[in-house]
């Protein structure tokens, strides 16, 4: 929590200036009780009812009075609100390293499922398209509020030869200005790709040529690298390692401003995409929250009022 107006905190040494007097009214009351030996006259001075009900009144505007400057102090608290006409275009590799195995069951279908789980938990309005790539590129959906096609697009995804990192961002970026998503609204980017890779790029663009189109597009790329070191395809009977190539995806997400992530499991995956979610889908934007601190202050306040009418046929 943090208060925009912080300076007025200080009318709270005021509260604890009148608590503090408060107490010491009280001591010189017992030391003022004390001097009559008149029993009788000592009974109307002092009153013998339990001493605690005469301090709940005064306990009870004390703390209204403080959550009453607080409430000035203007707390207000960070809560995530959806991105205004955001874009955001997914794009996936689904090149034959993608068969792997050392991301159970396959590294394509823990992929299929992060993906899912990375669409569901996007803000409806955003507009969301999918793009994969082997050796060719393929645009599945274009940027639509209907994330459920390209849910269906996502499980539809099937594996092919090569890689063409490169040709995917400038298609992403292509779709990108077609939807008109490009841009900025409040300093806050309006679109972005998420690119998922396994591996190196074998064909196509260059992907320091994509990065540079990226950002004269003002398009930040954020990107996965998806695998373990450890990644092997059957390809004619030869067993291929496919590690990640985190180098090239790092270097990417740096030049366009993005956030470069690594995930070696399914788990992993579905963690680095509730992450980006909160990247590319959301802002944080301060709401106050003054009203209900003196929402509360004023019950406390009446319950003071209350208290010391019943107990003591005074209002304080």
């Amino acid at each position: 929590m943090t208060f925009l107006a912080a300076g007025r905190l200080w009318l709270l040494l005021l509260v604890v200036g009148l608590a503090a007097a408060y107490v010491l009214l009280q001591g010189r009351r017992k030391d003022y009780a004390v001097r009559f030996t008149n029993l009788d006259l000592l009974a109307s001075v002092a009153p013998s009812r339990p001493g605690w009900r005469r301090h709940v009144p005064a306990a009870a505007m004390a703390v209204a009075l403080a959550g009453l400057v607080v409430g000035l102090a203007r707390p207000a608290r960070d809560e995530r609100v959806p991105k205004e006409a955001a874009t955001v275009m997914l794009v996936v590799d689904v090149s034959a390293s993608m068969q792997a195995t050392d991301v159970a069951p396959t590294r394509l279908q823990a992929a299929r499922e992060a993906a899912l789980s990375f669409v569901g938990d996007l803000p409806d309005r955003l507009r969301l398209g999918l793009v994969s790539f082997d050796r060719t590129t393929r645009v599945i959906a274009p940027p639509t509020t209907d994330h459920a096609i390209v849910e269906a697009g996502i499980q539809n995804l099937t594996t092919g030869p090569g890689t063409a990192a490169g040709d995917a961002i400038f298609v992403a970026l292509d779709a990108i200005t077609t939807a008109g998503g490009a841009g900025t609204t409040d300093g806050q980017q309006t679109a972005a790709i998420v690119l998922l890779s396994d591996g190196v790029t074998t064909v196509g663009t260059p992907v320091d040529q994509a990065a540079q189109a990226a950002v004269e597009q003002g398009v930040p790329v954020t990107t996965i690298a998806f695998g373990t070191e450890n990644g092997t395809v059957s390809i004619g009977g030869n067993l291929i390692p496919v590690p990640a190539d985190s180098a090239a995806m790092s270097d990417l997400a740096d030049t366009t401003g993005g956030a470069f992530f690594e995930a070696a499991s399914g788990k992993e995956l579905k963690g680095v995409y509730e992450k980006i979610g909160s990247r590319v889908g959301y802002t944080t934007e301060q709401k106050e929250i003054g009203m209900v601190f003196v929402g509360i202050s004023v019950v406390l306040l009446l319950v003071a009022m209350g208290a010391a009418l019943v107990w003591t046929g005074r209002l304080l």
